[in-house]
């Protein structure tokens, strides 16, 4: 009797396949060849017959030659920075798709030759905020924030308030990235209390600039005092924003976060702002200010290793010239009309034996936003355990577990997700059944 593991097909045969010769030029060669082993060590194992090797092969394969896995985010938190902060609106991803060839992102179609990099990305930025004199736009905020340092402050002093020497996300420190630069950093007043004196006192020949930080991330209260942008501008030394979310106007829901525009408007030399996070767009560093300083920036060495790419001036182009972006459009959801949504898709849950509940809710900014604010919201309540079976769906719903409940938040659920929300939902009750853990609807 021969041994069966001599009829398992080598990997030339199997690569000779229609479908899989297809999936080479889709995943590239070693993506398909591994999923091609895999199938033969199942086949050699015994756990699949020889002549299923290719159909076992193709189910192997992955989606895409990208290991990033797309999930819905229905925690709550609309700029979430685990989950790729903001979302990109249906514009900026056709506008992302449109540049991954070659495209006129430094070239100047009519008359043939080399143009400014990224005009159509920079003019829109202009124009969202007129009081800017110039724009510039780098890879990050942290990046804008170092270039100010690098172009105006090398081997010099940044006045800042020891209030605003703020740690961000994954442990990066803002006088550590300064101080990185080769400035100096003049620390004035308290935690808790910072005057406009006290930059005055410390402003001297080697003063670069004076900075404000937003406290993005925390929120102190009680006996506090800062000094207005107002104030510090009429100091003399040029005044720089780190603004931090992308806000780039005043929103009516988000009174006390600072915007680009009042920033300028009240005497700032330059803002520096995210292109993601409220703005809702890429990540990507926004300078907006003085001419003169900008164009300082623009040309400096290392702007040159801070510059975005053409999928990012992509996108940002389109987040400011098209349609709403998600998370502007999550930030303004009613809350009613996030209650009748959870109170449709609860409806569907329970009719197929799901026992769901519609709960309010409180959803939060996130991403270094509005600390402190909360926004009325309604989601689908399920048993705790559904939490990490959802995550490992097909399609990962990634919920939040709180009163020992796994909530599905609306408010960062756009309604095209919804019936995909369902479909995870049902899934687990599907391959869970008679489990005790995963309790049918009673």
């Amino acid at each position: 009797m021969s041994d069966p593991r001599r009829l398992v097909p080598g990997t030339d045969s199997v690569l000779a396949d229609p479908r899989i010769a297809t999936a080479v030029r889709r995943l590239g060669r070693p993506l398909v060849k591994a999923a091609i082993e895999e199938a033969q060590r199942r086949a050699r194992a015994g756990e699949i017959a020889p002549e299923d090797v290719v159909d076992a092969a193709v189910g192997h394969l992955p989606e895409r030659a990208c290991g990033l896995r797309p999930v819905i985010n229905a925690t709550g938190v609309l700029v979430h920075t685990n989950l790729g902060r903001a979302p990109l609106s249906d514009a900026a991803r056709d506008a992302v798709l449109a540049a991954c060839g070659c495209t006129d992102v430094e070239f100047d179609l009519a008359e043939g030759r080399r143009a400014r990099r990224g005009r159509g990305a920079l003019a829109a930025l202009a124009e969202a905020v007129p009081d800017a004199g110039a724009v510039h736009v780098v890879n990050n905020n942290a990046a804008a924030l170092l270039l100010c340092a690098l172009a105006l402050a090398q081997g010099r002093e940044i006045v800042i308030s020891r209030g605003e020497l703020v740690e961000i996300g994954d442990g990066f420190r803002i006088p550590d990235l300064l101080a990185s630069s080769g400035a100096r950093l003049r620390e004035v007043g308290t935690t808790n209390r910072t005057h406009a004196r006290d930059y005055a006192d410390a402003i001297g020949p080697d003063t670069g600039f004076l900075l404000k930080v937003h406290a993005s991330n925390f929120h102190i209260s009680g006996f506090t005092a800062a000094a207005e942008v107002t104030e510090l501008a009429a100091l003399g030394p040029p005044v720089v924003v780190d603004i931090g979310s992308g806000l780039l106007s005043p929103h009516p829901l988000l009174p006390q976060e600072p915007d680009a525009t009042s920033a300028l408007r009240a005497g700032a030399a330059l803002v520096t702002a995210s292109g993601d996070k409220l703005l809702g767009g890429p990540q990507a560093g926004l300078l907006l200010g003085e001419a003169g300083l900008v164009e300082r920036l623009r040309r400096h060495p290392a702007a040159r290793a801070l510059r975005v790419d053409k999928l990012t001036l992509a996108a940002l182009e389109a987040t400011l010239r098209g349609p709403e972006p998600p998370v502007r459009t999550a930030l303004a959801a009613d809350e009613s009309d996030l209650r009748e949504r959870a109170a449709r898709l609860v409806e569907r849950l329970r009719a197929e034996g799901v026992p769901a509940e519609v709960l309010r809710t409180e959803a939060a900014v996130g991403g270094g936003g509005a600390p402190g604010v909360t926004l009325p919201s309604a989601a689908v309540g399920l048993p705790a355990p559904y939490g990490p079976l959802l995550r490992g769906g097909a399609v990962p719903v990634i919920g939040r577990l709180e009163h020992g409940r796994c909530l599905l938040d609306l408010r960062t659920v756009e309604p095209e997700q919804e019936q995909s929300v369902v479909e995870a939902v049902l899934a687990v009750r599907r391959s869970h059944t008679g489990d005790a853990s995963v309790p049918p609807c009673t």
